[in-house]
């Protein structure tokens, strides 16, 4: 118990104590000016991954963040959505079970109504086959990390100034993020049940 108490006043004292303000790390320098470094957080490193990274290092995170982050964002959205009510018309097999008759979220891929073996295969082999195939920088042609387009999909991005193209890619690196904490809170939330404002019962 006395320990406990030592160690608690220790802990505390801690605290209070000077931060220590030694050189930064020539990798943080590097980095620290990086897209996604911005306020309130500025560059965020809190695991030590980028302690003596080189730029190859940096990018390859950079570019598991992006996937992540756009994962994130059509997981969530997908949640949102099924549990408004709207669903895919038609049937999802030749049994006639329509889209709707399989429940929401992780529900849909593990419980005793979920999608058949077979049909969570074909979604594995679909996610495999775009990852493999589609989803990366094929040509060569990559502006930045992340970047698919490889000559052929536009939708105006070359019309932008740079300005505008790194605003662009903020926004779409946090909203990344922001979907990243978001499926997560979703899918804690659907095992702690309850219910939840616009989302509703989970």
């Amino acid at each position: 118990m006395k320990l406990a108490v030592l160690a608690a006043l220790f802990g505390s004292a801690a605290a209070f104590a000077p931060a220590q303000t030694g050189k930064a790390t020539t990798a943080l320098n590097a980095f620290e000016s990086e897209l996604g470094a911005q306020a309130p957080l500025g560059f965020f490193d809190p695991l030590g991954l980028l302690d003596d990274a080189d730029q190859e290092r940096f990018d390859r995170l950079r570019y598991v963040e992006i996937k992540h982050g756009r994962i994130a964002q059509l997981a969530f959205l997908g949640n949102i959505i099924t549990r408004a009510g709207v669903h895919l018309p038609g049937n999802i097999d030749y049994a006639g079970d329509s889209f709707d008759s399989f429940p929401n979220g992780w529900a849909a891929i593990s419980g005793p109504d979920a999608i058949p073996g077979a049909g969570l295969a074909q979604i594995v082999a679909f996610i495999g086959a775009l990852e493999l195939g589609v989803m990366k920088d094929v040509t060569g042609e990559a502006e930045f990390v992340g970047d698919f387009r490889n000559g052929a999909l536009d939708f105006g991005w070359d019309s932008f100034d740079e300005e505008t193209k790194l605003s662009k890619r903020a926004i779409e690196l946090n909203n990344g993020r922001a979907a990243m904490m978001g499926i997560l809170g979703l899918m804690v939330h659907e095992q702690l049940g309850g219910e939840l404002p616009i989302v509703g019962p989970m």
